[in-house]
């Protein structure tokens, strides 16, 4: 006895430390990205966002903002007379300094139009990232450091050293020179930021390569392929497990059907991305391109082996004689299935479909060659049969890896991370409840 006290002891402490490993490591890992991805719904916005948002989803205070936009206006018109002046100087000064100094002319004029929006009388841009300023006061500060100094990395026996030179000391003398600390002191004049929650992020569409507004597009379509993927998925899933359960003879075609199976759980999932493309798009044509209905049947593909386990594991699991007192009842043997066997089944199918529900919104490479693309709106839901779709996945790794200004646009990639972390919770949760009140009903 007291072996055994002690054994039940140590598995206690055991399960206990694991626990509060697994939530240890979870804050680890989702406490940057929660932390992080919080700064794409609440952060310190300039009038430039406030400008934005009032022009291109017509949102917000129009005689408020008129009244800011006076302001700035005010504020911001030294520095353009003081890039004004040092032009007409410029006539003055000697060839060599002149030459010296256009090529950092040419930077201060670039990054005073990133910070605070196009000169007065600038001629218009097609791009809606150089049509406004900064529209986040955190990397208004980024490129206002960029701006007041030069960064030059000097390599002397063989190791590179950062050398920051103040701008202001490169004009120094020149009619330049007071531009610098005039945008250091009166920044904050020059952009007005006050903190906001930007709720839009959740619904509104990306513009500019999500240079401004939201990943509702995303999400949308995130949920389309979700909820495809389990729609088709499920029925298929379930009728094989109740064949392998209750139909199918063991032998050799049975074994071979589940090592199928299980091979098919192991399978990479690039894999099914490029069967996809093949089978359903360049062979059965089921769309002309990429199709939201492409990448559902091949995130379908893809859970399908959970699912088959799952439900074979649960319908395994149901005493049998719940089945001998139904057929004693003179049921036949699909009524059975279906009036008992499915029912006492269904809290362990429940949980393969919610392990499967995760997976499918997860996923990258199924819907890399079969639905996804990296910007544009969702489709309806009339046209997921022929459109393809923005996704959070594969939005976020391109955004990491192949958008022209990744810093400019971080807190856009943490914040879709969050929200598909979220999503995924929300998703499980809702199927968990589900789980539970079948359950209860089950049980009576």
């Amino acid at each position: 006895m007291p072996t055994r006290r002690l054994l039940d002891r140590a598995f206690t402490g055991a399960g206990l430390f694991a626990i509060v490993l697994l939530a240890a490591i979870l804050l680890v890992v989702l406490g940057p990205i929660f932390q992080r991805g919080t700064g794409a719904f609440i952060f310190q916005e300039t009038v430039e966002h406030r400008r934005f948002l009032l022009e291109r989803f017509s949102r917000g205070d129009a005689s408020r903002l008129q009244n800011d936009l006076t302001a700035v206006h005010a504020a911001r018109a030294p520095v353009y007379r003081l890039l004004a002046d040092f032009e007409a100087e410029q006539e003055r000064l000697p060839p060599t300094q002149r030459r010296q100094l256009q090529t950092e002319l040419e930077v201060v004029r670039k990054l005073t139009s990133e910070l605070l929006g196009p000169a007065p009388g600038a001629a218009p841009s097609t791009l809606a990232h150089n049509c406004y300023g900064q529209t986040r006061w955190d990397r208004a500060q980024v490129k206002l450091d960029r701006l007041l100094y030069r960064d030059d990395w000097i390599f002397t026996n063989g190791v590179s050293r950062l050398v920051r030179t103040p701008r202001a000391q490169l004009f120094a003398g020149t009619a330049l020179a007071p531009l610098f600390p005039l945008l250091e002191t009166h920044l904050s004049d020059m952009l007005r930021p006050h903190w906001t929650f930007y709720a839009g992020f959740l619904t509104d569409a990306s513009v500019d390569a999500h240079f401004f507004g939201g990943i509702g597009p995303e999400i949308l379509g995130t949920l389309y392929l979700t909820v495809g993927a389990m729609l088709l998925a499920i029925p298929f899933g379930v009728i094989a497990a109740i064949y392998f359960q209750e139909y199918a003879r063991d032998g050799r075609l049975l074994s071979f059907l589940r090592s199928c199976v299980s091979t098919l759980a192991g399978v990479p999932s690039i894999v099914f991305g490029l069967f996809g493309l093949a089978f359903f798009i360049n062979t059965l044509h089921v769309s002309h391109g990429k199709s939201v209905l492409a990448g559902a049947l091949t995130l379908a593909l893809l859970i399908l082996p959970t699912i088959i386990r799952a439900s074979e594991e649960a319908i395994r699991a149901v005493p049998r004689t719940y089945k001998e007192a139904a057929m004693a009842l003179g049921a036949g043997r699909w009524h059975t299935i279906l009036t008992v066997i499915l029912p006492a089944a269904l809290p362990g199918i429940l949980t393969g479909v919610v392990i499967s529900m995760g997976r499918a919104a997860g996923e990258t490479a199924p819907i890399i060659f079969t639905a996804a693309v990296s910007f544009g709106a969702a489709p309806r839901l009339a046209e997921v049969f022929t459109h393809d779709t923005p996704a959070l996945p594969w939005n976020i790794y391109n955004l990491c890896t192949e958008h022209q200004a990744v810093d400019e646009i971080r807190h856009v990639q943490y914040g879709m991370v969050m929200t598909l972390v979220l999503l995924v919770l929300l998703l499980n949760l809702s199927a968990i409840l589900l789980r539970a009140r079948m359950t209860r009903r089950i049980k009576g």
